[in-house]
C-alpha cells in the first residue's frame, strides 16, 4: 500500500508540473493564481459573485480543491446562471466554501486521509478515497496537486462537489393535479414505486406511469409533448434535445436517480456458463458463434438461444453502445434472436431453456434468481460496490427528465420530482421490499436538488 501511495503521489506530481511551474509563486494568493491561470474562469466568477475574493486573499492558510471550467461545464448552464444570481448568494457561498479546507494540506497529507473524512470551511465533511489509482475527494478525481500560493495550496479537481442541500418539504396531501410519465422499462418499477408512495402519503391526483422504452418515452416527451416526465435508462441524445427545443421544451432538466447493473443471464439449469468477456458477448449476440461449444470447447454442442430487449428500449441502446460500439445491425440481424420490450417475457424465455442467454436491468434479475442466473462479465460480478465504482463493465445510470417550464407551470410535477429525488435512496438496495438498483453518490443527489431549485426558481 505504501508503494502504491508513493507511486500515486509521483504521478500527480508529473501531472501538475506544467501548472506548478507557471503558477506556484509564493507572493501570489490563491485567488490571484486562479485568475491568472485561465482554466478557472467559472470558479473565479463564482468567487466574485459570492463576495469571497477578499476572504481568499487573507493570510489563511487554505487548501482549495478547485474545479476547472470543464468541471463546471458538467452542470447545466441554467443551473450555473441560477447560482450566480444575487438571491442565490448564500447557497453559492456554501458550495464554494465546501471546496475549502482550513490549513495547508499538500498531496502527501491528502493521501494520508484516504478512507477518512475532513471538515470543510462550509462545515460539512468531504471523503477521500482511491479509484483506479486516482485520489478522489467525494466523487471528483484530483487531477493536479500542490500549486502553492502565499496563503495556502490549490489542488485541481475534475468535478464540482456539493454540500448537503435540503429542498422545501413536500406535503402530498396539499398537492393537486395530474402527472403523466412514460419511458424506460428499467426505470418503470422505480418511478411506479415513487408514485405509489406519493399516493400513499396523500396525493389525490392521478399519476400515470407507462413502460414504453426510453426511445419511445422521448418521442412522447420531445415530439408530441404529451408527458410531464420521461424515464430513461440512458442520457438524452442531442437529437432528442433538439426535438424538445422545437416544441419549446428547452432547457431539459435531468435528474440522475439510480445506478443499474445490466445483467447478462442464463437459465438456472445452465451449469456451464459462469463468466463471459465483452468480446464473447459481441460474438454470441451477433450470431457469429452459434453453438455453446464454439464459445468454449468444453461446453455443450447445442445452439445458443438469444433473448434481447427491443430497439425502443434504453437497455437495448446501452448494450449496443457498450458491446457493438453503437452499431445495432449485427444484433438485430442475429439468426433467431427474440426481441421484446417486456422484460418479464425475456425472463421467462431465458428461464425456459438451458441453452438460452439474455440481458436486462438488474431489477428483473434479483427477483427471479429462482429461475435465472447472472454471469460474471470480464470476471467481475454485478453488485453495488462494483456498479458504483465502475468496475462492473455493464453498469449504467438511470434518469428522469422534465423541464423548468413544466415544473413551473405544473406545481404537482415539481412537487413529485422533489419527493422522488429526496426519498428514492430509501427505496433502493437488495432488501426484499426494495427496488434492486444502487443509489447514486451524495454529490449526484445534491446536484439533483440543485437542479430542482434552479428549475423552479426557488
Amino acid at each position: 500500500m505504501k508503494a502504491r501511495i508513493i507511486a500515486v503521489i509521483a504521478l500527480l506530481a508529473v501531472l501538475v508540473a506544467p501548472l506548478a511551474a507557471i503558477n506556484a509563486q509564493g507572493d501570489k494568493t490563491i485567488v490571484d493564481i486562479a485568475i491568472e491561470n485561465g482554466n478557472f474562469t467559472t470558479l473565479v466568477a463564482a468567487v466574485q459573485a459570492a463576495g469571497l475574493v477578499d476572504t481568499l486573499r487573507t493570510s489563511g492558510p487554505f487548501t482549495v480543491f478547485a474545479p476547472t471550467d470543464e468541471a463546471f461545464a458538467k452542470i447545466p448552464s441554467y443551473v450555473l446562471d441560477y447560482l450566480l444570481k444575487p438571491e442565490s448568494k448564500d447557497l453559492l457561498t456554501r458550495i464554494l466554501t465546501y471546496h475549502v479546507l482550513p490549513g495547508k494540506a499538500m498531496a502527501a497529507d491528502a493521501m494520508g486521509l484516504v478512507g477518512k473524512t475532513a471538515k470543510t470551511v462550509e462545515g460539512g465533511e468531504v471523503a477521500f478515497s482511491m479509484h483506479n489509482d486516482s485520489l478522489r475527494i467525494n466523487s471528483a478525481d484530483i487531477v493536479a496537486t500542490d500549486i502553492e500560493a502565499s496563503n495556502g495550496v490549490i489542488h485541481v479537481i475534475n468535478a464540482v462537489i456539493l454540500p448537503e442541500i435540503t429542498l422545501p418539504e413536500v406535503d402530498p396531501l396539499a398537492v393537486t393535479g395530474n402527472i403523466i410519465s412514460a419511458g424506460s422499462s428499467t426505470v418503470f418499477p422505480l418511478t411506479r414505486r415513487m408514485a405509489d408512495l406519493f399516493r400513499n402519503e396523500g396525493f389525490a391526483g392521478n399519476i400515470e406511469v407507462a413502460s414504453v422504452g426510453t426511445g419511445a418515452g422521448f418521442e412522447r416527451f420531445c415530439k408530441s409533448g404529451e408527458t410531464d416526465i420521461s424515464n430513461a435508462s440512458r442520457p438524452i441524445k442531442a437529437s432528442e434535445r433538439d426535438n424538445c427545443a422545437k416544441i419549446g421544451r428547452d432547457p431539459v432538466a435531468e435528474f440522475y436517480v439510480a445506478i443499474d447493473a445490466l445483467g447478462v443471464v442464463v437459465s438456472k439449469d445452465n451449469d456451464f456458463v459462469d463468466n463471459l468477456t465483452e468480446a464473447q458477448l459481441a460474438q454470441i449476440f451477433s450470431g457469429e458463434l452459434k453453438n455453446w461449444n464454439e464459445v468454449n470447447p468444453a461446453w455443450p454442442a447445442e445452439p445458443i438461444r438469444l433473448f434481447s430487449p427491443g430497439s425502443d428500449s434504453g437497455t437495448f441502446d446501452y448494450f449496443v453502445e457498450e458491446i457493438f460500439n453503437k452499431d445495432a445491425t449485427k444484433l438485430l440481424n442475429a439468426p433467431g434472436i427474440q426481441l421484446s420490450e417486456d422484460d418479464n417475457v425475456l425472463v421467462e424465455g431465458v428461464a425456459g431453456s438451458r441453452f438460452a442467454i439474455g440481458y436486462f436491468g438488474f431489477a428483473y434479475v434479483l427477483p427471479n434468481l429462482d429461475k435465472i442466473r447472472p454471469v460474471k462479465i470480464e470476471g467481475v460480478e454485478a453488485n453495488e460496490a462494483n456498479a458504483e465504482s465502475g468496475a462492473y463493465p455493464l453498469s449504467r445510470p438511470l434518469f428522469i427528465y422534465s423541464t423548468p417550464q413544466i415544473m413551473q407551470e405544473k406545481p404537482q410535477v415539481a412537487a413529485f420530482i422533489n419527493f422522488y429525488i429526496t426519498n428514492v435512496r430509501s427505496q433502493l438496495g437488495s432488501a426484499r421490499e426494495n427496488i434492486n438498483y444502487f443509489p447514486v453518490s451524495n454529490d449526484a443527489t445534491n446536484l439533483n436538488k440543485l437542479t430542482w431549485l434552479a428549475a423552479v426558481g426557488e
